[in-house]
């Protein structure tokens, strides 16, 4: 069995299509590189024609009558498919699965405190698993949980919505609310922030750095402007010196 784990009747099969020598039969229908229509010839010809190209010759549609293969940079694809995959999984939705625990005689203030919790991860756009746990004789009357449940989801209705109805499970009664809205582009909007936030650390940056400059210019002008001063104080010191010697 090879990495991807699949066998039928004793046989492997694989995900990757079949490349260059690995295709065996006959004829192949061929596609040049721009997608051009070749035609049916023989997988000989295709083999070549792949080789004075510098490209792979590439096994699209197996199935087909005869198979279709194509002119391609295997290599290039797959680097090209693995970046497009990581893209995906980045971007894409992951919402969590967050837990919270009640006890069935629960006060105001602590019910309080976890119904925050539970907005705080709806608005997060994460699922939230609320857990009734029950003691003794509390599993006899399991409807109280039900009913604590139900307060809950209509207290937060703001922000979720049941998705699945509380169900006892042993001692516990348990109930997921799921977000209102969907966390369509969390990671996007995140990365998004950060851009803005370096931009405005960056800007901040060059004002300090302009400033600085601007102070250093105007002490440089300053301490010009004393020497000047000074020299100037100098020559007409001596200058009154030299008139005081000709009398």
């Amino acid at each position: 069995m090879d990495a991807t784990g699949n066998t039928r009747n004793g046989v492997i099969i694989s995900d990757e299509p079949r490349i260059n020598d690995e295709i065996r039969v006959s004829q192949v229908r061929l596609i040049g590189p721009n997608g051009e229509q070749v035609g049916v010839i023989a997988t000989s010809v295709a083999l070549n024609l792949a080789k004075e190209a510098n490209l792979d010759l590439v096994e699209v549609a197996p199935n087909a009558k005869p198979p279709v293969a194509k002119l391609i940079d295997y290599g290039k694809y797959k680097y090209n498919e693995k970046i497009k995959a990581r893209e995906a999984r980045r971007n894409q939705s992951t919402a969590e699965i967050k837990e919270i625990r009640f006890r069935l005689k629960i006060d105001e203030h602590d019910f309080d405190v976890k119904k925050g919790h539970v907005v705080r991860f709806l608005e997060g756009g994460d699922k939230v698993k609320v857990t009734i746990m029950l003691r003794g004789r509390e599993q006899s009357r399991p409807i109280g949980g039900v009913e604590l449940l139900q307060r809950l989801a209509a207290e937060v209705e703001e922000f979720g919505t049941i998705e699945f109805q509380p169900k006892q499970e042993g001692r516990n009664i348990i109930m997921t609310l799921a977000p209102k809205g969907k966390k369509v582009h969390t990671q996007s909007e995140q990365r998004r922030r950060g851009d803005q936030s370096r931009a405005e650390r960056q800007a901040r940056q060059a004002a300090r750095l302009a400033a600085k400059q601007e102070a250093q210019a105007q002490a440089a002008a300053a301490a010009k402007a004393s020497v000047t001063h000074a020299s100037a104080q100098k020559n007409n010191t001596k200058e009154g010196s030299n008139a005081e010697d000709e009398e």
